[in-house]
């Protein structure tokens, strides 16, 4: 029988406990759509759905090392960064990426947990756009870190376009504003903006329902996608499809509603 040859995505990202989020959401996602992960864990954490209640970084050297070592032999088609933490973190990131420009990068800007807790220091917020932005192909930000990004709320559809050129023109590449929280609508609505086309990508809103891990796994999808040789517009739009479908068919692990990543 044939050996099947699959592509190779790599997540930069910290370690759940829980299960639901981070480097865990990344590789099940991986896995479901067909691409070997590979990983660099930034960060271990003790949580669960309902919290996060301690947070440990690694050392830069071992990150950097994790992801010198899965190149070496696992060379990925297509990278994702999540959680980063520290200005540390986020400058061996991007040294050792900046040397591996072959490779697609989405970053997904993560700052705050689902229960509330930071993720990113205060003080990393402007390494992680000096240092990081300027390698990706996507940064995919919900509606809060967009505010942050640009110092201003989104409010509606219009915001989310115009925070979308802002940000691509501020940093160069192609950006997706996660719309799901967004008042008062009655879709869920993401905007993709490449410098060139506006895409709207649409979904069935669940009101009050609140997953923990949907922004990690949109953006590893999306990575995937990647590496399997979408284009950026095809690989969004067919992430969108993956966590719709995994929102929609979501399970009950203990007490908590989980995505259903192999739906």
């Amino acid at each position: 029988m044939r050996t099947q040859k699959i592509p190779i995505a790599l997540a930069i990202a910290g370690s759940d406990s829980g299960g639901g989020a981070g480097v865990q959401a990344d590789l099940k996602t991986f896995a479901a759509l067909g691409v070997h992960g590979t990983s660099a864990i930034t960060c271990l954490t003790a949580q669960n759905p309902a919290r996060v209640s301690r947070i440990e970084p690694c050392s830069p050297l071992i990150i950097r090392r994790q992801i010198e070592t899965a190149f070496a032999k696992l060379p990925p088609a297509a990278i994702k960064t999540g959680m980063l933490f520290s200005a540390e973190i986020i400058r061996a990131v991007a040294s050792c990426l900046k040397q591996r420009p072959n490779a697609l990068l989405v970053i997904d800007p993560v700052m705050i947990s689902t229960s509330g807790r930071r993720l990113l220091k205060p003080d990393a917020m402007k390494v992680l756009q000096q240092k990081l932005f300027p390698l990706a192909s996507l940064i995919t930000p919900n509606l809060d870190e967009a505010s942050v990004l640009l110092g201003a709320p989104l409010r509606s559809l219009d915001d989310m376009r115009k925070a979308a050129r802002e940000l691509h023109r501020r940093f160069g590449c192609a950006t997706l504003i996660k719309g799901g929280h967004l008042p008062n609508a009655t879709r869920a609505t993401d905007i993709l903006f490449d410098g060139k086309k506006e895409l709207r990508l649409t979904s069935p809103f669940i009101p009050g329902l609140r997953l923990h891990g949907t922004g990690c796994t949109y953006s590893a999808a999306i990575t995937a996608h990647l590496a399997l040789g979408a284009s950026l517009p095809q690989a969004v739009m067919r992430a969108k499809r993956y966590i719709t479908h995994a929102i929609l068919h979501r399970q009950t692990a203990g007490e908590h509603t989980v995505l259903n990543h192999f739906h």
